[in-house]
């Protein structure tokens, strides 16, 4: 009788893979190259999280397709659309860096959208808070709620920010800050 063997992917496996993709349960989750407005709302809050990085000398802000590894029994990485990472300047160099972003931002896509959307991205957020990140942007940019501020503490009860507000991540990055209208109007422009 032949042995079947069940392999699950590691993250040597996704060094290998062109593109952004995470590893979840076991698997390579391939990630659909994003638009125009998906492109220029992370480019966006990345410069604004690296200048914030420069003024005040903490930690270090990454772009959209940056890998971060973690330990959970279903999740092995993250790939967030923007993130700061706070631990000592990473080493890691080609590298995915080692441990999850301190704050990750989760633009929505066109198929981010429906019940099974919503529960994915909550499992997302699970296992973030779980592997120590401790605040997370869900943002939509077709929504009434343009921004939710999922905190560690309080995972179930978002902060909202709509236009005309000044979204933050408080108290995860004291003095940070972007005008949600900011960043739409980059987009409607």
């Amino acid at each position: 009788m032949a042995t079947i063997q069940n392999t699950q992917a590691t993250a040597e496996d996704l060094y290998l893979v062109e593109g952004k993709a995470e590893l979840v349960h076991g698997k390579i989750e391939y990630m659909s190259p994003t638009g125009e407005n998906h492109a220029i709302i992370s480019g966006m809050i990345y410069i604004s999280l690296h200048n914030y990085s420069k003024r005040t000398g903490l930690g270090r802000a990454f772009p959209d397709n940056t890998g971060f590894l973690c330990d959970l029994p279903d999740r092995k990485s993250f790939s967030p659309d923007a993130s700061f990472y706070d631990h000592r300047k990473p080493r890691s160099g080609r590298k995915f860096l080692p441990e999850p972003p301190l704050f990750a931002v989760e633009i929505r896509s066109e198929n981010d959208y429906g019940r099974m959307a919503e529960l994915k991205m909550a499992e997302k957020r699970q296992d973030y808070f779980a592997t120590g990140t401790k605040a997370v942007w869900d943002l939509d940019p077709d929504g009434l709620v343009v921004i939710r501020l999922y905190l560690e503490g309080s995972p179930e009860t978002p902060v909202n920010f709509h236009r005309g507000e000044i979204a933050h991540a408080e108290p995860i990055l004291n003095g940070w800050s972007i005008p949600v209208d900011e960043i739409l109007d980059e987009i409607e422009n």
